[in-house]
């Protein structure tokens, strides 16, 4: 079953990129990205793609311009996240048949991004925005449009924001820091997973 949680991998290094990214797909999270202001992060979005990219989706986020989605692509990447909503990056992205979730605040900002051609939309930071404006979004986006709230939304919050209507989460220090173990990295993993199928079930 692949779910619409993606783990924001901030601040890791190559050397545990494998590891912890074999952690999270054990525990059923297979959409991994590894933020641009990480440690050498094409090198650990490269090792990834090598590693899991036939059973996982590995991408880049903070990404900002054009010639970071190519050396993304370069790297192996398939999936861009961007903090902001620029259409020439979303343009860019989509002609390297990459997947774009570009982050967005504002019902502009949403119609910007979508015309532009994002694959969905990235509610940052979502914890300000709050589940009962991304209700209020919903009623004016197109139906269908994928959101994914990213920033200050962990698994006790999913079942509210689901109910509101979002179609997937971001997940960072909920579920990676650097300082955490490999152990702690599963735990949480798994916690995250079983939070979601949970709340899932709950609104059938």
């Amino acid at each position: 079953m692949t779910r619409p949680l993606i783990a924001i991998l901030r601040g890791i290094a190559p050397a545990q990129s494998v590891a912890v990214a074999d952690r999270l797909l054990a525990a059923g999270i297979t959409r991994i990205e590894v933020p641009l202001n990480s440690p050498d992060p094409l090198e650990s979005i490269a090792l990834l793609a090598a590693e899991f990219g036939d059973r996982a989706q590995i991408g880049a986020g903070t990404v900002l311009d054009a010639y970071a989605i190519d050396r993304v692509a370069a790297a192996g990447g398939t999936l861009i996240v961007a903090p902001n909503c620029d259409p020439a990056v979303i343009r860019h992205a989509k002609s390297r048949g990459l997947e774009i979730l570009p982050g967005v605040f504002t019902a502009t900002e949403c119609f910007q991004a979508l015309a532009a051609g994002a694959d969905g939309l990235k509610l940052f930071p979502a914890f300000q925005m709050g589940p009962a404006g991304l209700k209020a979004l919903k009623a004016v986006l197109p139906p269908g449009s994928a959101t994914y709230a990213v920033g200050g939304v962990d698994a006790p919050g999913f079942a509210v924001w689901l109910q509101a209507g979002v179609t997937g989460f971001g997940l960072g220090t909920a579920l990676y820091q650097p300082a955490y173990t490999l152990d702690a990295i599963a735990e949480r993993a798994a916690h995250a997973v079983a939070a979601y199928d949970d709340a899932i079930a709950d609104q059938d």
